[in-house]
């Protein structure tokens, strides 16, 4: 296949093909927006209670799972004649979007300062949605002077949603392509080399989104804003990453061959192998994420490793075409001319200065490295799991501002009940149990399904709805209408939903990140063809995200967004796994490589030589575009970004630099056992041989 990609004339027929699926890719990654569904964003598995709610629910009372619009009025002085007639008005022309065409009941506070409505709305859910935006504009046009209003509820949020995301994929994928540029100017100081990994990284986006739209419209995959977003970030990161590792390798064989296609065909067999690994990583570490219950979380992974399969098809094939077909006047004006030498570590001055460091004092860089690390994981502690309702975004959105001026006016849980459904022949003693728990502010009267066979009771939470303690009392509420002899009583709602998240999401990070490390580790020993290479790499990149999430926790603390989506803790360590992962697999491929032939001293100083610059400059293009998620109005993408992108730095700087190659010193050629390695890999002495290289003497420890 090498052949073929770097071949004179069979280029032209990989050329061909990749504008032909450009063009077909371009047409269908337009329609993957046609295809997102965001409900799997809410959704809990079959087995969770809150899903059982709902599906007892809908049974019995056809349509429960309509919107809600909740209405609110406020004035801090006291309601006037005129605020109670807009009111009336309001809410009169509420009845054409309520089910039944009734005007929804209107409760007031018991201070006199507010008005509430809650009414589900009528008709599919474009008719929700539509009727939805009426009557925010019915709440806003027209009101007294000084009259508060709100729209909150399950159609409040769902409106902020979508005008919160408006415009954010082209918003997205301009930030994510603008950063990639800059970082390829600087990086390259070429007018136009830079130009051939945007417009390949660029093509490999698109065919993944379409990849992605077939999926989603014949296979069934869900895909929603998220996972959409962050598959723009990752083929980005990732193609670019692949990009900046076969270019520095081309590089160095055209001033070993004269002829660039020859040069081309030993920079791909070198360098393929480690990226294809990279590439096996990432994906079969984002498969693993089908092993996961939240249906969010699941869905991610098989979208996301099309991304990432799209991205290494891409730069092993299109990129490797368009470098040979473009020649070496591409690099100008630093262009890299035959000489026939191999004496590549000259080229790399500042990368031999580190190398000589980590090589005249292995234990202690190690030590030290680890230490900071261990420092850093101390800002774990400004953290916790579990994002509240109310700070999902990052701008103040209506139906947070709604929900504001219920909690200052109502019971906290007015707006957001507890639903119990249970058997209609234990009614009144379930209700009677629900009324004994602590935190419940009332119990409604029971609602009787048509067949008369179920009930459904509201209760209403003393509390604000989002809370670690309105948790707590769904948790009580859930024993004591358990404990009711044939009540089967189920409870669901908003903040039982919470609860089944995050008991949901905890699960999952006990399977889920267990099996990517376990995958991630045999994908290290059939490349390293070692096992205690592939512990020590593991252990560094678990080190590492330790120390991320503490870093990201000052961080965060600092920003205001202390509190952690519950899935973030997963999705985190699976990215920074796998992507830090990569830079010790670049490193340690090439390690491998020269120790064969210098021996694992100089063989390591050797890898850290060459390699130091692509491997930082690939780790702050990563870094940089998951950083672009920060435009994202919404707080988990914000911490996501803060999270990974400190994650690959550290990756970059401290272990892949200094943390691992300086552990491989330390350990020494039995880094490579059982492998043959092992048994000659200091042979040939510790003095590094080739001109360029800073001589290596003897270890202090």
């Amino acid at each position: 296949m090498f052949g073929l990609v770097s071949g004179r004339l069979s280029k032209f027929v990989v050329l061909v093909l990749w504008l032909v699926l450009a063009t077909v890719g371009g047409m269908f990654a337009a329609k993957l927006v046609e295809v997102q569904n965001n409900d799997a964003l809410g959704a809990l598995p079959e087995s969770a209670e809150t899903t059982k709610a709902l599906d007892r629910a809908e049974e019995a009372f056809p349509g429960s799972n309509r919107m809600i619009a909740v209405v609110v009025y406020a004035r801090d002085t006291g309601l006037t004649d005129a605020d109670r007639a807009a009111v009336d008005v309001d809410r009169t022309a509420f009845a054409r979007y309520t089910v039944g065409g009734q005007p929804p009941d209107l409760v007031p506070s018991d201070d006199g300062r507010a008005l509430l409505m809650s009414f589900p709305l009528a008709g599919d859910t474009d008719a929700q949605e539509t009727a939805t935006e009426d009557v925010h504009d019915l709440i806003e046009d027209g009101v007294p002077a000084g009259l508060r209003t709100g729209l909150t509820g399950s159609a409040g949020a769902n409106m902020d949603v979508f005008d919160a995301f408006a415009g954010m994929d082209s918003t997205l994928l301009l930030t994510t392509a603008g950063v990639v540029v800059l970082i390829l100017l600087f990086t390259y100081r070429s007018p136009v080399l830079w130009l051939l990994p945007l417009i390949t990284v660029g093509i490999a986006s698109q065919v993944a989104s379409a990849a992605v739209y077939f999926l989603a419209k014949y296979a069934g995959v869900a895909v929603d804003f998220q996972s959409q977003s962050v598959l723009t970030v990752i083929v980005f990161g990732v193609g670019v990453d692949y990009a900046l590792l076969l270019i520095a390798r081309y590089r160095e064989e055209l001033r070993r061959h004269e002829n660039r296609h020859a040069a081309m065909l030993v920079a791909l067999r070198r360098s393929s192998p480690a990226i294809l690994a990279s590439a096996a990583t990432v994906a079969i570490a984002l498969l693993c994420l089908l092993a996961a219950d939240l249906p969010a979380t699941r869905g991610l992974g098989p979208v996301v490793a099309v991304g990432v399969a799209a991205a290494f098809v891409a730069m092993t094939t299109l990129l490797p075409a368009l470098l040979v077909l473009c020649g070496r006047w591409l690099f100008w004006p630093f262009v890299p001319r035959y000489t026939g030498s191999d004496d590549v570590a000259a080229q790399h001055k500042g990368w031999g200065r580190v190398a000589g460091v980590v090589g005249r004092f292995p234990k202690t860089t190690w030590l030290g490295t680890a230490a900071a690390l261990g420092i850093l994981c101390l800002g774990i502690g400004n953290l916790s799991v579990g994002l509240p309702g109310a700070d999902v975004f990052t701008k103040e959105v209506g139906s947070v501002r709604g929900q504001q001026l219920i909690d200052a006016h109502f019971a906290g849980g007015t707006s957001a009940p507890a639903t119990i459904i249970a058997a209609a022949g234990r009614s009144a003693e379930v209700a009677a149990a629900a009324r004994t728990v602590d935190g419940v502010a009332s119990v409604g009267d029971p609602e009787v399904s048509a067949d008369g066979s179920a009930v459904r009771i509201d209760a209403v939470l003393a509390g604000a709805p989002d809370t670690a303690e309105a948790k707590k009392v769904i948790e009580r509420l859930r024993t004591a209408v358990h404990a009711v002899p044939g009540g089967e009583a189920v409870v669901g709602g908003p903040t039982a939903a919470e609860l089944d998240t995050h008991t949901t999401s905890a699960r999952d990070d006990r399977v889920v990140i267990p099996l990517i490390l376990a995958v991630v580790f045999v994908i290290l020993v059939l490349l390293l063809r070692s096992i205690v290479a592939p512990l020590v790499l593991l252990a560094s990149v678990v080190l590492s995200y330790a120390a991320a999430m503490g870093a990201a926790g000052f961080i965060l603390d600092a920003m205001g967004y202390p509190e952690l989506y519950f899935g973030l803790p997963l999705q985190a360590f699976l990215f920074l796994v796998a992507l830090g992962v990569d830079y010790s697999i670049f490193l340690m491929t090439r390690a491998r490589e020269e120790v064969a032939v210098h021996g694992h001293r100089a063989g390591v100083l050797r890898a850290v030589t060459v390699t130091g610059g692509v491997i930082t400059s690939a780790g702050v293009v990563l870094a940089a575009t998951f950083a672009s998620l920060a435009v994202l109005p919404l707080t988990p993408s914000v911490q996501n970004a803060v999270v990974v992108s400190v994650g690959v730095l550290l990756d970059t700087f401290l272990v892949r630099s200094l943390l691992v190659p300086a552990l491989a010193l330390s350990i020494g050629p039995k880094v490579w056992w059982p492998s043959r390695l092992a048994r000659r890999g200091g042979t040939t002495g510790g003095v590094a041989s080739e001109p360029g290289l800073p001589t290596v003497v003897p270890a202090r420890s």
